[in-house]
């Protein structure tokens, strides 16, 4: 049995995790007192009695939180954005690649995966490896989400009886273009350049489409949907938790249009290829607390734990 504690238990990522893990018989899950939450002794002492530790706490408390980790046996899986790309760290997409996978089951420290990141990430990766996308290729990425991975200020703010009306419409955001997720993208899709990077917040509570453009001309080649389509059957085969959709599949691609929520309640995610041979569009659909956050996080607990990786996760219909 490992025991398991989940540090930031409270927030939408922690409880998700919470919920899946309880009622296991492989997971002992260590329990904090409420009025403890934030006091560093009693963290301290149980970061170092957990055979994992889980991060689900803003940037600077999870750096904090790793500075206190002393017990050289203790796995620490970090849901924030402070370790993706950092020096020492594994990133936990095991679909990524054998060697991802064997990184995670065997590191000390495995970072989880951004939401957005991780639609961009499958839908590029595979292209750039292919030889399809030249690693130059000036990307660009659009990320419709539901208003839950804003956490819970953002939930209350949509659920409100009282909410200003722009929240009736999609909103766009990081209009800076230095969201935190865009360094991750750029580094595991293995471009040059970090994306030009759309994410939109909408008025429905969970599940994203994040989609990926590409302008045929650009890449190196001749291409069209099936060749893209062909490239991710044999980059995600026999993997579980990612599927890519046939071209004609209604289940994803209902009457011309790809629904961000058709995956709500699922941890895997769907890849779907549409276009012509001068304009092709990828996009990815998945749940952002499913495959964007907590079920990523269990699916990466089990591969440390040498679980079943698919172990307490709601597979895809």
């Amino acid at each position: 049995m490992t025991k398991v504690f989940i540090d930031g238990s409270e927030g939408t990522t922690g409880l998700r995790i919470r919920q899946r893990l309880e009622g296991r018989a492989d997971v002992e899950l260590l329990e904090i007192d409420p009025r403890l939450r934030k006091d560093t002794a009693a963290r301290r002492e149980l970061l170092n009695s957990a055979g994992v530790a889980i991060l689900c706490l803003p940037d600077a408390a999870a750096q904090e939180a790793v500075s206190l980790v002393e017990n050289p046996r203790t796995v620490v899986l970090d849901a924030s954005t402070a370790h993706r790309t950092a020096p020492g760290w594994q990133y936990g997409f095991a679909e990524l690649g054998p060697e991802f996978r064997a990184g995670i089951a065997s590191g000390r420290r495995v970072a989880n995966p951004g939401c957005h990141a991780s639609g961009f990430i499958a839908l590029a990766r595979p292209l750039v490896q292919a030889g399809l996308m030249p690693a130059g290729y000036p990307a660009v990425c659009h990320s419709v989400t539901g208003y839950s991975g804003g956490g819970k200020k953002m939930i209350a703010q949509y659920e409100a009886q009282d909410r200003p009306a722009l929240l009736d419409s999609p909103r766009q955001y990081a209009l800076g273009q230095t969201h935190k997720h865009q360094a991750e993208m750029q580094v595991y899709a293995g471009l040059d350049y970090a994306p030009v990077f759309n994410p939109i917040v909408a008025d429905f509570y969970a599940g994203m489409a994040v989609s990926l453009p590409l302008v045929t001309r650009l890449l190196r080649g001749p291409a069209d949907p099936e060749r893209v389509r062909e490239i991710y059957r044999e980059f995600y085969r026999d993997q579980p938790l990612v599927r890519v959709a046939e071209a004609d599949d209604p289940r994803w691609l209902a009457d011309g249009f790809a629904a961000a929520n058709a995956l709500c309640g699922s941890d895997g995610m769907v890849l779907c290829v549409t276009g012509n041979r001068e304009r092709i569009q990828t996009i990815a659909l998945f749940d952002n607390l499913g495959k964007g956050a907590s079920g990523a996080a269990v699916q990466n607990l089990n591969i440390i734990m040498g679980a079943d990786e698919a172990t307490g996760l709601v597979p895809l219909p």
